[in-house]
């Protein structure tokens, strides 16, 4: 049995080292208990800074693109240039809590799901104003009559099976909501798990609502691409 962890990073060196010590941790303890093989590849989409650098230092394989292609690009291209029995997509900020990956492959190795989600602790304090959030909810819900609290939950386990048989990552920030309906619209058992995972968080700030904007329009899109796909 082998566990794929593919990491796409984009100027994350202040970050990357301490993301995959975090997986040192989920490999010494849980896939040594489960005599499971762990795979990092960390996909280095056109940084500017170390990232790649340290990444590769600190004992993951890395995969360098040219130039930022976005994230769904970079999961394409790290697919790519790995294999394994689970896949898991982790964001690149989580520095030590990644050692929580473990919460979302114990379930499909249990068989109690395909796919797992992190869901995540609730903030703090509120850092936008839960437009981004209640479109990738209704957005799943209209075209599967799901309700997934985490849709936009970017730490994910999936079987092998379960990629090959989606097809096409979508592009741009609407890859989670993209691939959750296809997912779902083929049957597959999806469980969202707690985690005490933590990433940075974008800021209420003119920087954070560009962001929300460019991530609402993201999913957006993704969803009217769904509904001309889907015939609806």
């Amino acid at each position: 049995m082998k566990v794929s962890v593919l990491i796409p990073a984009f100027n994350e060196e202040k970050n990357i080292e301490q993301t995959l010590k975090g997986l040192g941790y989920f490999k010494d303890t849980f896939c040594t208990e489960n005599q499971m093989d762990l795979e990092i590849l960390v996909i280095d989409d056109g940084s500017s800074d170390q990232t790649g650098i340290k990444a590769s230092k600190a004992g993951a394989k890395v995969l360098s693109l040219n130039k930022n292609m976005g994230k769904g690009s970079a999961l394409r291209e790290g697919l790519k240039s790995t294999d394994g029995d689970i896949f898991v997509f982790l964001d690149a900020d989580l520095q030590e809590s990644s050692s929580e990956v473990y919460k979302l492959v114990s379930p499909i190795l249990k068989g109690e799901a395909d796919v797992t989600i992190a869901k995540f602790k609730p903030p703090d304090k509120k850092k936008g104003f839960g437009f981004v959030k209640a479109l990738a909810f209704y957005g799943v819900r209209f075209f599967t009559g799901k309700e997934v609290a985490s849709a936009l939950s970017g730490q994910r386990a999936f079987k092998k099976d379960v990629l090959n048989d989606i097809g096409t990552i979508p592009e741009g920030f609407g890859i989670e909501v993209g691939m959750l309906i296809d997912i779902l619209k083929k049957g597959y058992t999806v469980k969202e798990v707690d985690v005490d995972m933590h990433h940075d968080v974008t800021d209420r700030d003119l920087k954070g609502f560009l962001h929300r904007g460019k991530q609402f329009w993201h999913i957006l899109k993704v969803l009217v691409s769904k509904m001309i796909n889907y015939g609806i």
